[in-house]
């Protein structure tokens, strides 16, 4: 589904990705873990279409997209959470999932002028699939509530529910994990894995939750220094040494030597 080839990304004199190349096959959750600065969100941002990648070519689809905006991805089915969420705080949570849909007839004002109708028509497919987002999140009862009062958890909830609200085919997730308290941990982990079985949506998540990693995602990808230092699965990874120096660190040993 996604293939990165030699993807590099220099500012000034200091390569944040250097030479990254993987693919991701469709149908998998892929854990994208690394330490601090390892170039995992910069990464994300060139398959994303945030940045230019300096070298490399990123394929989606069979398609080179290397020079496709944001927008024009996001019309391919590529799509992104934020590890803070970029809610609509000053509206509700509805609004926030019914302004995702692109191409709506509403935002055209001659529409809504020659075709009321057909405006009123989609703008009720769109509220019920809102609905319904909101019913398999388990978001209903805050549904009217602006989503800036949400918490933290809920607003993650409210990310992977705009999502959904696209034709999605793969779905980048950046720290989903962060800020969410235990128990609205496992819901997101559950609508992730549903989504995946279900619904066939490919994922790529950066987290540092390693038992969500262990639990979700097959296979694990490391990177360090900008680079890909290994794959496979989640055993396969974390017992290798060089995770263990460059990324779990001290706790990682101390927890082999216990």
């Amino acid at each position: 589904m996604l293939s990165l080839n030699e993807l590099t990304m220099s500012f000034g004199g200091f390569r944040a990705v250097n030479q990254c190349s993987f693919s991701v096959e469709q149908g998998t959750i892929t854990g994208l873990v690394g330490p601090n600065g390892a170039g995992k969100t910069t990464l994300f941002n060139m398959i994303a279409g945030a940045l230019t990648p300096t070298q490399g070519t990123i394929e989606f689809l069979g398609e080179d997209i290397t020079a496709l905006t944001t927008n024009e991805r996001f019309h391919k089915g590529l799509v992104r959470t934020f590890q803070i969420p970029h809610e609509f705080h000053r509206l509700s949570v509805l609004e926030n999932l019914m302004l995702v849909p692109p191409a709506q007839k509403g935002e055209n004002l001659f529409s809504n002028w020659i075709s009321r109708s057909g405006v009123r028509q989609q703008e009720e497919k769109v509220r019920q699939l809102a609905m319904d987002t909101l019913e398999f999140l388990e978001l209903t009862h805050v549904g009217d509530e602006l989503a800036g009062n949400l918490s933290g958890g809920q607003k993650k909830l409210l990310e992977l529910g705009r999502t959904m609200m696209t034709d999605a085919k793969l779905v980048l997730l950046d720290e989903p994990a962060a800020g969410v308290n235990r128990t609205l941990l496992r819901k997101l982990e559950e609508k992730i894995e549903v989504l995946n079985k279900e619904r066939a949506y490919t994922f790529i998540l950066i987290e540092h939750d390693m038992e969500m990693i262990e639990k979700l995602c097959d296979p694990v990808i490391c990177m360090a220094e900008g680079s890909v230092l290994i794959e496979g699965d989640f055993q396969t990874v974390r017992s290798d040494p060089r995770v263990l120096e460059a990324y779990l660190g001290e706790v990682a040993v101390a927890e082999v030597d216990a």
